[in-house]
């Protein structure tokens, strides 16, 4: 029995959850597939499956099996893409992650430029506004604000953001520059709840406190929130990336940054292996130095 073979037909079998489609798959035929698994179960001296006329799942040994096979395979194919020469030069598909503002203001555009240097490269964006599972979901690479937990992810700083106060120049203007992070409750509050869900809005500097603000409007679309800040409807607590290029134009303004909480770091992860691929090397040194030289994010 070639072992490397039968692990890849039960890796397969595993995603799949069907020996034909796992059969499909593989360009095998499904009882070369079944001879394959119970070689394979033989061989292990357990059960990895349980089998019904309805479906194909995992034994509780078949679910460790299975995180160790492909472990096995995947140090197998990046041992083999090495001799090949594969980590010379960016090839295949490189997914990334990033929350949706920063993937669109930021992200996007360090991709396009990547791009231009490595044109046989496809790159599949998937911006989202939570955390991704990067072994789960087939991620390559992920764009992380915030502190991270340990884990066993790769992790380059590049930057930090802020949370700040911040409205429109009229406004202020109109309703006055809040000089404490009590004279909030002075000032209508639109809370964009994607960023802090609750209505207690904590701050730094020397006293370090909590705010109970009472917000006029509610939103989970960040955009839409400075939208409305930007149209001199209120003021808001947003990271400070997100209104980057509005502070550059004079679009919006700052307040209360005295009593601002530590900025949190961004940080491009990946998976640790013992070789990162071409692909995930070069962007992580690409998109780090672009990011770094961002003066709106550092």
């Amino acid at each position: 029995m070639d072992r490397f073979h039968a692990m890849r037909v039960f890796v397969r079998v595993s995603e799949t959850g069907s020996f034909a489609g796992a059969a499909r798959d593989l360009n095998m035929s499904p009882p070369a597939v079944t001879r394959a698994i119970s070689a394979l179960e033989d061989l292990v001296g357990a059960r990895l499956f349980v089998r019904t006329t309805r479906s194909v799942q995992l034994t509780d040994a078949g679910r460790r099996y299975f995180e160790d096979c492909k472990r096995i395979l995947g140090d197998i194919a990046e041992a083999e893409a090495s001799a090949a020469g594969s980590y010379a030069t960016p090839t295949g598909t490189l997914a990334i992650t990033a929350s949706v503002m920063f993937g669109q203001i930021y992200i996007m555009p360090i991709v396009a430029e990547f791009l231009d240097l490595y044109p046989e490269l496809t790159v599949r964006l998937i911006f989202l506004d939570r955390v991704a599972n990067l072994v789960d979901e087939g991620i390559d690479v992920a764009i992380r604000i915030g502190h991270l937990p340990d884990s066993s992810l790769s992790a380059t700083r590049v930057g930090s953001v802020r949370r700040v106060i911040c409205g429109s120049p009229d406004y202020f203007k109109t309703h006055g520059v809040p000089r404490d992070p009590t004279e909030l409750a002075d000032h209508r509050i639109i809370s964009a709840v994607t960023v802090w869900p609750t209505d207690e809005w904590r701050f730094g500097g020397e006293h370090k406190r909590s705010i109970k603000v009472k917000p006029a409007i509610y939103c989970n679309s960040n955009a839409a929130v400075i939208e409305a800040v930007r149209g001199g409807h209120g003021v808001s607590r947003l990271l400070s990336y997100q209104i980057g290029p509005c502070l550059t134009e004079g679009l919006l303004l700052t307040v209360l940054n005295d009593f601002e909480e530590e900025p949190l770091p961004i940080h491009i992860v990946h998976p640790e292996g013992r070789h990162a691929s071409a692909k995930v090397r070069s962007f992580v040194d690409f998109a780090a130095k672009r990011l770094r030289a961002n003066r709106l994010i550092n």
